[in-house]
């Protein structure tokens, strides 16, 4: 039981699947949470075992409080929980508020909401020094529209990532005595698949010219902020928001 063991919800794909190669380099063990794309959360291991790694590829949906529980029951049987990345989200077509339906937002908000706290609820649980752990990191992930609200577009997905906000000040606040560090990157806008399953697949393309930068991100950039915030190097660091949005969630 001496590996230590990091799990990244939604680990197959975009920033997940980079953060948890790079987690797979530094020597953790990882599980890499997926939804339904199995043969992207096996790519994920295969190539994190062919850099000198340990993964394993670990299907549960976050909208499924039974799922969650199986998904820590097999971190536990791997070693010791010393990290979460809750990365698992989900946005739904471009829509008005006038237009969306309860089913929508019962979806967005129990995936991207619920779902993390039940998350960090478990990990907290194994990692706490209140419950016999020996303490841990938890990074959410957050976005920019928390701030500029996505109007038109996604005022849900960009609500419920103002409940993460909120959510990683309170939960560091309640555990950093507990040996427990809680903080969050708050992406801007990153080329990755995100945009085409909200049914605008040219919005990197489209709105680049206007980013401070001129230019979208990408997952790397959004993973090593991750990775920091994981690390030893931002041990004093707790209940931080941190923009990687190339000055997006600045603008006035």
């Amino acid at each position: 039981m001496s590996e230590k063991v990091v799990i990244v919800t939604g680990g197959s794909r975009g920033i997940g699947a980079s953060v948890s190669r790079k987690l797979g380099q530094l020597g953790y063990t990882v599980v890499v949470n997926y939804a339904s794309n199995s043969q992207a959360a096996d790519d994920v291991v295969s190539r994190i075992a062919a850099e000198g790694g340990k993964a394993v590829a670990v299907q549960a949906d976050v909208a499924l409080e039974a799922d969650i529980l199986k998904l820590f029951e097999e971190a536990d049987k791997l070693g010791t929980l010393v990290g979460l990345v809750n990365n698992a989200g989900v946005v739904d077509m471009s829509q008005r508020v006038d237009e969306m339906s309860v089913e929508r937002l019962n979806r967005i908000f129990t995936i991207n909401v619920i779902g993390s706290f039940l998350c960090a609820r478990e990990a907290v649980k194994r990692m706490s020094t209140k419950h016999g752990g020996a303490g841990g990191n938890i990074v959410n992930l957050a976005s920019a529209g928390s701030k500029l609200g996505s109007p038109a577009q996604y005022v849900d997905y960009a609500a419920s990532k103002g409940a993460i906000d909120t959510m990683t000040v309170g939960l560091a606040l309640e555990v950093a005595d507990e040996n427990i560090r809680v903080n969050a990157v708050r992406p801007g806008i990153i080329d990755t698949e995100l945009h085409a399953s909200g049914g605008l697949p040219d919005r990197v393309a489209q709105l680049q010219s206007k980013l401070p930068m001129k230019r979208a991100g990408t997952a790397d950039e959004v993973a090593d902020a991750i990775i920091w915030l994981m690390s030893d190097q931002s041990s004093y660091t707790t209940g931080a928001i941190l923009d990687v949005s190339g000055g997006r969630s600045i603008l006035p």
